[in-house]
């Protein structure tokens, strides 16, 4: 997805003066996925795409104000009968998160079919499909549709004119990933979660991809919410945290290409309430979230950490995607967390992404200004099928072994 920053400055490393530095091999420029710009080879061959390969115009916008935002799964049928209807195949993937719809082609959407997967999407957080037809300009339209489109300041566009509300994802032979520069769980995020109003219901379609490897992982904010004990969840609720867009722009410079907005750094709740579902989700990733204001800075660590560690370890929160040409993932950025894998150089990944702007991120107090209660999701699933939850654990219950 989006190359995404670790820390507010790009690394640098000290080497022994008796020491001579290695030499990068010359055939392949080895980098960060994370931060490090794609480069622009200008090997085209015959290469199908190369109007969407990556561009970095050389202008400047100005900053981001707020926007008036309205979210189409408000007016969805609950049991979205429009849609479900006209596909094929639904399936559910994971209990907590994932879905994948057959029999269905996004350019043939009625609004009401739009209005009913934004309400998908929101509930099941991210929501598949394969052999999709529709070409760049058809997912800006569909995008667009469900909220005003973001314009990256850092990351590429493509060279074709008049695309640059799209985001470019492209990795080839000519870069090979280092892991010395980064380690996995540094790659989960969520889009540019440090805008006054992140994005909300997102898509991606892959145009190339290696036969195997390249897939994308995406994290419940949900699941993970409702993983917690009533009091963490409680205490939670009530902080907020610094999201930074400085180590990404640093990036980018470092590489010589034009930042076209200026970073910000924005707060944000770490407990964030869906507009139209109503459940509470973290929201606080390791690409863009700094740190937690007004507790001490061990606090605000330890904190982060169990986190980010819970979002990118934990499987139960988790679903995985394998890429074919053509396969379109449409999630929702305010309550889900993701991340690429790069276990596929010397292969061509090469990706489109659109992404409207969502509201500004709701806290459970706010949310519940006006009489509304904010909901775990997972109390809200286990009501609807029966389940009597009970109270929580009093720390008598007797060990279960794992089985598996």
């Amino acid at each position: 997805m989006a190359p995404v920053a670790v820390s507010e400055k790009p690394a640098t490393t000290e080497v022994p003066t008796q020491k001579k530095a290695p030499a990068v091999p010359s055939a392949t420029q080895v980098f960060n996925p994370f931060y490090s710009p794609p480069a622009d080879t200008g090997d085209d061959g015959e290469y199908k795409y190369t109007n969407y390969k990556p561009h970095w115009p050389d202008v400047k916008w100005e900053p981001l104000d707020y926007i008036s935002v309205t979210d189409r799964g408000l007016n969805a049928d609950p049991e979205k009968k429009a849609l479900f209807s006209a596909a094929k195949k639904i399936r559910n993937l994971t209990p907590a998160i994932g879905a994948e719809i057959e029999g269905l082609d996004l350019r043939q959407l009625s609004d009401k079919q739009k209005d009913e997967l934004a309400l998908l999407v929101a509930e099941r957080g991210v929501v598949f499909f394969r052999d999709q037809e529709i070409n760049i300009h058809e997912q800006l339209e569909l995008a667009r549709y469900w909220g005003p489109l973001h314009k990256h300041a850092t990351t590429p566009v493509p060279r074709e004119p008049g695309l640059e509300e799209v985001h470019v994802v492209y990795n080839d032979a000519s870069r090979r990933p280092d892991p010395t520069a980064f380690s996995k769980l540094e790659l989960w995020h969520s889009d540019v979660s440090y805008e006054l109003q992140p994005p909300s219901t997102t898509s991606l379609k892959v145009i190339t991809g290696p036969e195997y490897g390249g897939d994308t992982l995406w994290s419940s904010g949900y699941a993970l919410y409702s993983s917690f004990s009533p009091s963490f969840q409680k205490y939670l609720e009530g902080l907020y945290a610094v999201h930074s867009a400085v180590a990404q722009a640093d990036g980018s410079r470092a590489a010589g290409f034009t930042v076209r907005r200026e970073p910000v750094e924005t707060v944000h709740p770490v407990v964030r309430v869906h507009p139209v579902t109503g459940w509470k989700s973290i929201y606080v990733n390791p690409g863009f979230t700094r740190r937690i204001v007004g507790v001490p800075k061990a606090e605000s660590d330890a904190i982060l950490d169990l986190i980010f560690q819970q979002i990118a370890v934990n499987p139960d929160f988790q679903v995985r995607f394998h890429w074919e040409p053509n396969s379109i993932a449409i999630w929702d950025n305010r309550v889900v967390t993701h991340s690429a894998t790069f276990d596929f150089w010397p292969a061509t990944r090469h990706a489109l992404r659109a992404t409207p702007h969502g509201e500004k991120p709701i806290s459970v107090e706010e949310y519940e200004r006006d009489g509304k209660v904010a909901k775990d999701r997972q109390i809200e699933i286990w009501k609807q099928q029966g389940v009597d939850v009970g109270p929580t654990s009093n720390g008598t219950s007797k060990p279960r072994g794992y089985n598996d």
